[in-house]
C-alpha cells in the first residue's frame, strides 16, 4: 500500500471533529448574535471548541506530511480522520492544552502523533514533519488575526471581536512555544536531523520533560513578562490591542467576574 492507495476509510473525518465543528459554529454564532443571556459562557465554549479544532490540525498537519514523505501507517492509525481520541496521548494533545487554556490563558502545545521516522528518508522532510504542525498554528492565528490587520471590525459585534483576540492570542503562543528548540517540542523535532548523533544521545533523555520544563519556565514572572510582551508586540503588529485581549480573556474566565469593563454590544 502507497501513499496515494490509502483506504477511503482511512482519510474520512471524524463523527467527532464534525461534532467540534458544530458546537464551534453554534457557539460562534451565539457569540456574534448575543443569543446567549451570559456572553461569557458562549465565549467559553466558542474559543475552546476552536481551540481543540486547531489542535486538531495541527496533529493532522503532522500526519498528512508524514504520510506524504513515506510514513504510510499514519493512515491505519486513524490520525488522517481529525479524531482526537486517535493521538497516541489524547491527554496530553488535547485535555492538558485545554486546561492550561483555562487556569493561564496560554496556548500550550499538546502531545504529538505517532511517526514511524525509520520509513522517511532525507532530513528536509523529517524537519517539514515537524514544522508543519506549528505552521498550522500560525496560519490559525493569521485567520483569527485577519480583521484586525485588514481593517475589518465594522459590523463586528464586541464580544466576538474579544473571542477572536483573545483566541489569535492562543495560537501566537503556541506557535512560538512549539518552535522552541527544546527536546519533545516541534522546534527541537526541526533541527533534530541536521545535529549529530552523540548529541542526539545526549538530549534524548530529556525529551520527556521538555514540555514540563517550558511550562514551569513560564510561571517564573520574569520569564513570563518578557514572554507576554513578545506576544503583545505581535499582536499589536497584527492590529490586536491589549484591551482586547484582556477582555477576550476576561469575557473566557467568566467565572472570575473580571470582565465588568468589557462592555459587550451585538
Amino acid at each position: 500500500m502507497t501513499a496515494t492507495t490509502t483506504r477511503h476509510s482511512d482519510r474520512r473525518v471524524s463523527p467527532v471533529f464534525v461534532g467540534i465543528l458544530a458546537v464551534t459554529a453554534v457557539t460562534g454564532w451565539a457569540t456574534w448574535t448575543g443569543f446567549a443571556e451570559q456572553p461569557g459562557v458562549a465565549v467559553f465554549l466558542f474559543v475552546t471548541a476552536a481551540w481543540i479544532v486547531s489542535l486538531c490540525l495541527h496533529e493532522y498537519a503532522h500526519a498528512r506530511t508524514a504520510l506524504h514523505s513515506g510514513d504510510i501507517t499514519v493512515g491505519s492509525k486513524g490520525y488522517l480522520t481529525l479524531n482526537p481520541l486517535k493521538y497516541t496521548h489524547a491527554l496530553l494533545s488535547i485535555v492538558l492544552p485545554v486546561l492550561f487554556v483555562i487556569m493561564g490563558g496560554i496556548g500550550l502545545p499538546g502531545g504529538a502523533v505517532f511517526i514511524e521516522r525509520g520509513r522517511i528518508r532525507g532530513r528536509w522532510r523529517h524537519s517539514l514533519i515537524s514544522a508543519a504542525g506549528p505552521l498550522t498554528n500560525v496560519l490559525f492565528a493569521a485567520v483569527c488575526t485577519a480583521p484586525f490587520w485588514l481593517g475589518a471590525l465594522d459590523g463586528v459585534p464586541s464580544g466576538f471581536r474579544y473571542a477572536l483576540a483573545f483566541l489569535a492570542l492562543l495560537q501566537v503562543t503556541a506557535a512560538l512555544l512549539n518552535f522552541l528548540p527544546v527536546p519533545g517540542l516541534d522546534g527541537y523535532g526541526v533541527i533534530e536531523p541536521w545535529l549529530s548523533y552523540s548529541i542526539k544521545r545526549q538530549v534524548e533523555p530529556f525529551a520527556p520533560f521538555g514540555l514540563l520544563f517550558v511550562f514551569a519556565l513560564l510561571w517564573l514572572p520574569s520569564v513570563n513578562h518578557a514572554f507576554f510582551d513578545v506576544i503583545d508586540t505581535i499582536l499589536r503588529g497584527l492590529g490586536i490591542s491589549g484591551n482586547d485581549t484582556y477582555c477576550g480573556q476576561a469575557l473566557y474566565r467568566f467565572w472570575q467576574g473580571t470582565n465588568e469593563f468589557c462592555a459587550v454590544s451585538p
